[in-house]
């Protein structure tokens, strides 16, 4: 059986936590920040946990990470 390709894209990403599930970081962090509140800024800086209907394909992308 041969092994499978990571998507680097998604290795760049996502991590996997020792439970089973993917983070990533938040969105909405990258420009025009002036009109968000810095409460709002605060949070996005949290590691986010990927969607549970995105989870398999975002495990599939990463199989040895």
């Amino acid at each position: 059986m041969p092994k499978i390709k990571t998507n680097r894209g998604a290795a760049k990403r996502f991590k996997r936590t020792p439970s089973g599930g993917v983070k990533c970081n938040a969105s909405h962090r990258r420009h025009i920040l002036t009109k968000k509140s810095t409460k709002r800024k605060r949070q996005l800086r949290a590691p986010q946990r990927v969607h549970q209907s995105d989870l398999r394909a975002a495990r599939r992308m990463i199989p040895y990470c």
